[in-house]
C-alpha cells in the first residue's frame, strides 16, 4: 500500500491527487470538464419543491469513490465511469484488485467491455488505500452484509467501511450507503459518527441510503433499466443522492428518510424469501399428486392480477435472500416482536438443502445403493444460472452433507473452477461423462449446459429450478440449453422429479449412523 498524506480538513484544491495528477482533473473544478449529474439517463421523480435545486458547490457525482468492488461495487463503478464520472475504486483486498485488473471477474458481457475500456482510462483508478475516498465529492459504500453460521447479521465489513468513510470525510462530500442492513444503520454508522466529528448533515456533509438493486448475470435488469430509491438525512442530501443515481438509473424514487429506504430494501427481499419458501412447499405438494409444479405455476401466471410467479429449487443462495430477512428478524427479536411468517419462511429456506440431500439418499437407497461409498456428481454448483457465485449456494450444503454421510462427491460447472468444502478444496471435473456415477444430480443448469454426454446408463435426479418433472413414460427428461430435452434417463428409484422418496422426510440428519465411514470429495471413478 502506497502511503498517502493526511487529507482531513484540507481544502479540496490542495488535497493530493491520485497518481500525481492535479486535483483539477479529479475534483471537477468549477470550469467543468465532466457532465453535470443532471445529464444522466434519469431524474428524480419528486418535484423540485420536494428536492430543492442543488447549488453549484453541492453538485455531486463528478468524482466518485466506490468502497467495495464486489458484485455491487464493481458494476456500479463501471456504470458511473460510463456516465462521465471520474471513479476511484477502493477495495481492501489486493487479490480482488488483481482479479479486476486481469479481468478475472464475474460480469455481464456489457460490463466486461466496460471494464476493458476503464482499465485503459486514467480517470478510473483502483487502490487498496481507504484514504483515497477524500479525493472524491461522493463516496458510495458497497460492501457485503452477510450473516454468520447462526444466521446472525455480520456487520463487521460494513462497520469498518463506514468508519473509514467517516474518518476521511471532507466538507461538502456526499456519503451514499447502498449495503442492505437493519433499519437505522445509516444513522448509527454514518450520521452519529459524523456528528461526533463535528460534521453536520445537510450543511457540512450530505448523507443518504440508496439500497443496491443488482441482479447478477441478468442483462435484462441492468442498472440503466432499474429504478432506484433513496432516502437522505434531509432534503438536500436526498436531492444530491438522487442526482448521482440519476446518472446510472432511469428514475429515482425519493423517500423521507434513510430508515424508510432501509425498510424498503428489507421489504423487497423478505417478500421474495417468503414467496420462494411457499413455492418450494407447494412444489412438494404437487409431487404428492404426481403433478409437474412448473406447469401449474405457468398456468397460474396467466392470471393478469393478484399473482406473481415464483419457482421452486434446491435452495436459496446468493447475497440477498438467504441473508437480508435475518437483519429484520434480528432487529425485531431485540424488540421482542414476533414475525412468525418470515421466521417460518427463513427456517424452511435454511432446511431446504438438507431436504434435497435426504432426497438424494432416498433415491440411492431405492436402487439399493447406500449413501456411504456412493459416487455422486452435482452438475452446476453456482447459486443461480449464468453466474460464478457460490455464496450461500445450496450445492455446498448438499455436497457437504453427502460427504459427511460417507459419499464420494464431485461437481462439474463451467463457471466455477473450485469450491471449498469442509476444509477441502474440491476441483471441477472437466470431463464428467467419462466416469460412471451412481447418481448425477442436476443442481444449476447454466445457459449452454451440454448434457448430451449423459448416457442411458446414468441415473439422473433433477433438483434444479429448471426441472420439468417426469415425462409421460415416467422417465426423467433434462432441459437442454434452449429448453430442449437432452434425452430420457432412468429416474432414480422411478420417483417423481423433485419429490422426496421413501424415508427422505427428515433424512437430512439421518444417513450415516454413528461410526459410518466418512466420504471423500472430488474422486470420480
Amino acid at each position: 500500500m502506497t502511503p498517502l498524506p493526511a487529507t482531513e480538513g484540507v481544502p479540496a484544491q490542495t488535497r493530493p491527487a491520485p497518481a500525481g495528477r492535479s486535483p483539477r482533473d479529479w475534483l471537477a473544478a468549477e470550469s467543468g470538464g465532466t457532465a453535470s449529474p443532471a445529464d444522466g439517463p434519469g431524474a428524480a421523480e419528486e418535484s423540485s419543491a420536494a428536492c430543492p435545486p442543488l447549488s453549484r458547490k453541492e453538485r455531486h457525482g463528478r468524482a466518485v469513490a466506490v468502497v467495495g468492488l464486489g458484485y455491487v461495487g464493481l458494476p456500479t463503478s463501471l456504470a458511473l465511469r460510463a456516465s462521465g464520472a471520474r471513479v476511484i475504486g477502493i477495495d481492501v483486498s489486493a487479490e480482488r484488485l488483481r482479479d479486476i485488473r486481469e479481468g478475472a471477474v464475474d460480469l455481464t458481457p456489457r460490463d466486461r467491455e466496460r471494464l476493458a475500456d476503464a482499465l485503459d482510462d486514467a480517470a478510473f483508478l483502483l487502490t487498496d488505500d481507504p484514504r483515497a475516498s477524500a479525493w472524491a465529492d461522493t463516496v458510495v459504500i458497497c460492501v457485503p452484509t452477510p450473516v454468520d453460521r447462526h444466521q446472525v447479521p455480520d456487520l463487521g465489513m460494513l462497520a469498518t467501511a463506514c468508519a473509514s468513510a467517516v474518518a476521511h470525510a471532507v466538507p461538502g462530500q456526499l456519503l451514499l450507503l447502498t449495503s442492505t442492513s437493519y433499519v437505522g444503520t445509516t444513522r448509527d454508522l454514518l450520521l452519529t459518527p459524523l456528528a461526533a466529528r463535528g460534521m453536520r448533515a445537510e450543511s457540512d456533509v450530505f448523507v443518504a441510503f440508496a439500497p443496491e438493486r443488482i441482479d447478477p448475470g441478468s442483462a435484462g435488469h441492468s442498472q440503466d433499466l432499474t429504478p432506484r430509491i433513496v432516502g437522505g438525512a434531509g432534503r438536500r442530501s436526498t436531492a444530491s443522492a438522487a442526482a448521482v443515481l440519476s446518472r446510472i438509473a432511469p428514475s429515482v424514487h425519493t423517500l423521507a428518510s434513510p430508515e424508510a429506504a432501509e425498510m424498503t430494501k428489507l421489504w423487497e427481499n423478505t417478500f421474495r424469501a417468503v414467496n420462494i419458501a411457499l413455492a418450494n412447499e407447494l412444489a412438494d405438494s404437487c409431487a404428492v399428486f404426481g403433478l409437474e409444479p412448473r406447469a401449474v405455476i405457468d398456468a397460474a401466471a396467466t392470471k393478469p392480477y393478484g399473482f406473481m410467479p415464483f419457482y421452486p429449487g434446491p435452495g436459496v443462495g446468493g447475497h440477498c435472500i438467504p441473508c437480508d430477512p435475518h437483519y429484520l428478524l434480528w432487529q425485531l427479536r431485540a424488540e421482542r416482536i414476533p414475525s412468525p411468517i418470515v421466521d417460518t419462511a427463513m427456517r424452511a429456506i435454511a432446511e431446504r438443502p438438507g431436504r434435497m440431500a435426504g432426497l438424494i439418499t432416498a433415491k440411492l437407497a431405492a436402487r439399493g445403493i447406500p449413501v456411504a461409498g456412493a459416487r455422486v456428481l452435482l452438475v452446476g454448483v453456482a447459486y443461480k444460472r449464468g453466474v460464478a457465485d457460490v455464496r450461500e449456494s445450496a450445492a455446498l450444503e448438499i455436497m457437504g452433507l453427502l460427504a459427511d454421510w460417507g459419499a464420494t462427491v464431485a461437481f462439474t460447472d463451467p463457471l466455477v473452477p473450485r469450491v471449498h468444502l469442509r476444509g477441502t478444496t474440491l476441483t471441477c471435473v472437466p470431463d464428467p461423462w467419462e466416469h460412471r456415477w451412481d447418481l448425477v444430480v442436476l443442481h444449476t443448469l447454466h445457459p449452454g449446459t451440454d448434457l448430451s454426454g449423459l448416457g442411458p446408463e446414468q441415473t439422473v435426479l433433477d433438483i434444479s429450478q429448471d426441472r420439468r418433472g417426469p415425462g409421460t413414460d415416467g422417465t426423467y427428461r433434462a432441459a437442454g440449453p434452449s429448453g430442449t430435452r437432452a434425452g430420457a434417463h432412468r429416474s432414480a428409484g422411478g420417483g417423481r422429479s423433485g419429490a422426496p422418496g421413501p424415508g427422505a422426510e427428515g433424512a437430512a440428519g439421518a444417513p450415516g449412523a454413528v461410526g459410518a465411514p466418512q466420504g471423500s470429495v472430488g474422486a470420480p471413478v
